[in-house]
């Protein structure tokens, strides 16, 4: 047993993450859902960058991404990814790792429809991480792509949804002196049942 309370307190990591991404929904002045998603290419070298995520569900965290950019080849060559969501005005973090697998189902459109239009027509004109020669290229990619999909484009079918399933959760809270308090939760897969344990700051 742990002596979990407070903050840590629930049986189930999920709403502890939903919990507390709610708090700082109340305090962080922006993006309180951006993560730093850690991915490794073909050579073992790790990348990592801020994405937003949107949505923890009963088992999972998902996020969205154009499938042909770095991380989208990366995520999807490696099959697993780790990720630390970090807020300052809570001084609290919560790390993930698991497997990962594609959301481009009905859920993926639903996402994509409840984007701005030019959110939507940008998903079309960037070829994400290939070279770019100008910034008046891109503009002039959106202005075509607007051209073509009009007011109302369906998604891409090189864009959409990765879903983490993690085997490890840890939650980590700022303590006094650095005396952090640490629990993880650990399984061997996602039918697995969590181990809990404290860790030493």
């Amino acid at each position: 047993m742990t002596d979990r309370s407070g903050i840590f307190a629930g049986d189930d990591p999920f709403v502890i993450a939903s919990r507390w991404l709610a708090e700082a929904e109340k305090t962080e002045l922006n993006d309180p859902n951006a993560i730093a998603l850690s991915t490794i290419d073909q050579d073992g070298l790790p990348n990592a960058r801020m994405v937003l995520l949107k949505e923890i569900e009963a088992s999972a965290f998902v996020f969205y991404t154009n499938y042909e950019s770095a991380k989208g080849v990366e995520l999807e060559t490696a099959g697993k990814a780790a990720f630390v969501m970090h807020w300052k005005s809570l001084r609290r973090q919560i790390r993930v790792r698991g497997a990962v697998t594609r959301e481009e189902g009905a859920q993926a459109d639903d996402y994509y429809q409840s984007r701005s239009l030019k959110s939507k027509l940008g998903a079309w004109a960037s070829k994400q991480s290939q070279p770019l020669s100008s910034r008046a290229a891109l503009v002039a990619e959106v202005a075509k792509v607007t051209a073509v999909q009009g007011t109302n484009p369906k998604r891409p079918a090189f864009w959409g949804g990765f879903r983490l399933m993690p085997t490890e959760i840890e939650f980590w809270a700022d303590g006094a002196f650095r005396l952090h308090d640490r629990f993880v939760w650990r399984r061997q897969n996602e039918l697995s049942t969590w181990d809990i344990m404290r860790l030493n700051p």
